[in-house]
């Protein structure tokens, strides 16, 4: 491995804040230069006794690790310098010293859209966020996420299946995967798509490195489109980097019962687009890719809707108790005794009668309440 990777790695492996080690990057014509120029030179950079520290005797151990997972196919090292660094990355107030990736680097440079939310997202918000990743795929857009449970896997999976370009930025060394069940998706986004990360080699995923992953999932995208979120939420963080950075944030509506939708109507009431399918949020972008990609700034315009409603299959349409049931429900989970209100059934009539949609894959249940299930393919035999 050359000295300059070697004095990058030792760079990165130093810690601490980002602009005191970005001044010493850029105060030599190179890092290799920069690391000899010494303590008085650290030290004017703004570098913290902590990092003189580590700078002059980087942790041996640490940095062999990074030196042999860069040796392996298809792992790769970006400095901010280099002509494959994403340029939009460059542009937002922290940018990274360096990139970690695992897979084809190009896809970083793609126009994107970063689709993020709920950990635990409603049957529903499971399937907005596929249903929104696999649209801008087919547009020709990337869709970015960071590889969390909930939204963010829905949307790497979508992308994946429709064949589209995904990046997964991570909060952890990019050999480490988190969540650990994640290790399938994570690979195949790897030969697909993209891994992502800032932190080196063997760094554990902590609390603490998640906010700054966020800047880089909204550094990355034109957009940033919000699904399902608490008040609380990281996806929250995300939305307001992405504004930082002057890119484009877009939040869907929820239930105002549903406390997964709150942090999206915050969103809304604070200026985010309000957006209900995926065409409206690649309007919002077309402009800004239309000089570049007029190819993909055709596809952005082309329609994109396909209608969202599912119906009755025949055996159940022909039944009027099932379609009374059908329009009793509703995309946000509804409990049994509202149903029994709605319906006027008997609940061991409801229960059988839910007990077969939900086999027939028409209903989901979620902690003892029934909604239709979003995925269900529409089907024209009960008009």
């Amino acid at each position: 491995m050359d000295e300059e990777t070697r004095a990058l790695l030792t760079l990165v492996l130093a810690g601490g804040g980002l602009p005191a080690r970005r001044a010493l990057a850029c105060a030599r014509p190179s890092v290799a230069a920069a690391l000899d120029a010494g303590p008085v030179a650290w030290r004017q950079a703004g570098c913290s006794p902590g990092q003189l520290r580590r700078l002059a005797a980087p942790d041996p151990a640490a940095l062999e690790a990074a030196l042999r997972w860069l040796k392996q196919d298809g792992h790769h090292l970006l400095p901010l310098g280099d002509r494959r660094f994403p340029a939009l990355l460059r542009t937002i107030p922290e940018p990274p010293l360096a990139l970690f990736v695992h897979g084809n680097p190009a896809p970083l440079g793609h126009p994107s859209i970063a689709v993020v939310g709920s950990r635990s997202p409603t049957p529903s918000g499971r399937a907005l966020a596929a249903e929104f990743s696999t649209a801008f795929c087919n547009a020709g857009l990337a869709v970015i996420s960071g590889l969390a449970a909930g939204v963010d896997a829905s949307a790497h999976r979508a992308a994946l299946v429709a064949g589209g370009i995904t990046l997964a930025v991570i909060g952890c060394g990019p050999d480490t995967v988190f969540p650990s069940h994640h290790v399938a998706l994570q690979r195949e986004i790897a030969d697909h798509g993209v891994v992502v990360s800032e932190y080196p080699p063997g760094t554990p995923a902590r609390a603490a490195h998640f906010p700054a992953r966020n800047r880089l999932v909204a550094g990355l995208a034109l957009a940033t489109v919000v699904i399902e979120a608490a008040n609380r939420s990281g996806a929250l963080i995300t939305a307001r980097l992405a504004a930082e950075a002057g890119r484009e944030v877009c939040a869907l509506p929820g239930s105002v019962r549903n406390p997964r939708a709150a942090g999206c109507h915050r969103l809304i009431r604070d200026g985010a687009a309000l957006v209900e399918t995926p065409g409206e949020v690649m309007a919002l972008i077309a402009p800004q890719v239309a000089t570049a990609l007029p190819d993909l700034q055709s596809r952005l315009q082309a329609p994109t809707e396909q209608g969202r409603r599912a119906h009755l299959p025949a055996h159940m349409a022909s039944e009027p108790d099932y379609q009374t049931l059908w329009k009793a429900l509703d995309h946000d989970p509804i409990p049994m005794d509202s149903l029994i209100t709605h319906c006027g059934l008997t609940a061991a009539r409801l229960s059988s009668m839910l007990l077969a949609m939900e086999l027939a894959g028409i209903v989901v249940c979620e902690h003892g309440r029934y909604c239709r299930n979003p995925g269900f393919p529409t089907s024209t035999a009960s008009r």
